[in-house]
Parts: C-alpha cells; structure tokens; sequence
C-alpha cells in the first residue's frame, strides 16, 4: 500500500462503489472490519470515510453505519473528463455510436474552433460528426474537432470506439482537463433531421475545450442532447463551520 494509506484506500473503495460491487443504499463494512481488512489504524480508515463521504459516495450515519449514496444511474458527467466509451461502462444504459462524418478542412472554417485550439486558417482540423444512439433513437450527437496533425491517423473505426483510448493507449499522450459550458438551444434543421425528431426542437449542448498534460488544447467538443432526456448530475455538500 501506498504511503497515503488512507487515499489508497479511498481509491479502492470508490472503484467498489462506481463498479457496482457496493450498490446504493448499501452499508459498508464497519470501520472494526475495515481497519481488519486493511491492517490499518482506525484512525486511518476514518479519513478514508471522511472522504468518501465529501465526494458523495457515502453519508455516515449514526447506529447504521456508511451507507451507500452514489448513484450510478446518472445520464451525462460533465464534472470529470470521461471518454463516452468509459461511461458506458458504468451505466446500464447501452448506446451504440455511429459515425456520420469524418472529414478535413481548412481550420478558417470554423473561427471558434481555431481560436480555442490556438490554430492558424492554414492549419487542418478533423470535423467528427457522431450519433448516440438508443434503442434505435439519437439521444446524443457529438460534433468534435481536431487538428490533423496532431492526430493523422484518426479514422471512423476509432471515432466508434474510443478516441480517448486512442489517444492515451496507441500514441502515449495523457489528457488532464477541460472547460466546459452548457446552454439550451433550439435545434437547427441539420439536427432535427439528425436526431430523427419530431418532439419539442430543443438541445442541451455542452461546450468543452480539452487539453494535454503540457496544457495543448486539442479536442473542441459540441455535444447536444436532446433536453428530454438530457439529466445533469452533481453532488454538492455543505460545509459547516467548525
């Protein structure tokens, strides 16, 4: 175990409960069997606790016990940086993804994405055009942007998988953070047709900037969902003071 016992065992923990090995409403073991499991000091678990319980994964509850309060049920993260591929992976919701355009062109084309990338109008950028589909209906279509030369490979069998995984697994490139926005819009006509539609014209669209590690941006990411079914998730405690 690491030096940080305590993190460690947080991390642990978290993964149990996010993976569905703890489930909501579950109560978890007792800080005595706890401190016996990981031959640690109770004093140890009790910050492992502590933070499960400020990242609302857990809420300690008098002569009950940690009781189990994450909800894995949630439509769209927008407070961590997760591949789609990822959340599917934690949700019992399935989607499949079909990639409706992948093609290059000029960056001058899109100003917004050439200013938040730092490009030139010279410069290349792929323009990504994917469905989420469930159940044969588009809930989700993401149009994202990248330059080309940092990513020539890129290709529709990777945009239908994991570009992330792409990223991090096949070119060896870490991806830390990114800012995001959402706003409410009306559909335009593309996106009508996209989404097959015919309810109210209306998208929750989620703006990102992605960067790397050494702070290169290098994803502009519209995101747009259909607001029926589109379900924001944070969990926020109050703190008190001492």
């Amino acid at each position: 175990m690491s030096l940080n016992k305590y993190n460690q065992i947080y991390r642990e923990i978290s993964n149990d409960i996010q993976e569905g090995r703890y489930e909501k409403d579950d109560v978890l073991p007792s800080e005595h069997r706890l401190v016996e499991t990981f031959d640690v000091s109770r004093e140890t678990v009790r910050k492992a606790l502590n933070l499960l319980q400020e990242n609302g994964f857990i809420q300690k509850m008098k002569g009950k016990g940690s009781v189990v309060i994450y909800d894995s049920s949630m439509d769209f993260t927008v407070s961590h940086l997760t591949s789609f591929k990822e959340i599917q992976q934690l949700k019992t919701k399935r989607y499949t993804t079909l990639a409706v355009e992948l093609e290059q062109y000029p960056a001058e084309q899109f100003p917004h994405v050439m200013q938040a990338l730092g490009l030139s109008p010279e410069d290349r950028v792929w323009q990504l055009i994917r469905q989420r589909k469930h159940e044969g209906q588009t809930h989700i279509v993401d149009r994202d942007y990248f330059t080309v030369e940092m990513f020539p490979g890129l290709s529709t069998k990777i945009a239908e998988d994991s570009i992330y995984e792409y990223i991090e697994k096949k070119l060896g490139l870490t991806i830390a953070y990114s800012h995001k926005e959402i706003t409410f819009d009306a559909m335009t006509d593309e996106e009508t047709e996209l989404f097959d539609h015919s309810g109210p014209p209306y998208v929750a669209t989620v703006r990102s900037v992605v960067h790397l590690n050494d702070a290169r941006p290098f994803q502009y990411n519209i995101s747009k969902h259909l607001a029926s079914e589109f379900k924001f998730v944070e969990f926020s405690r109050r703190f008190h003071g001492e």
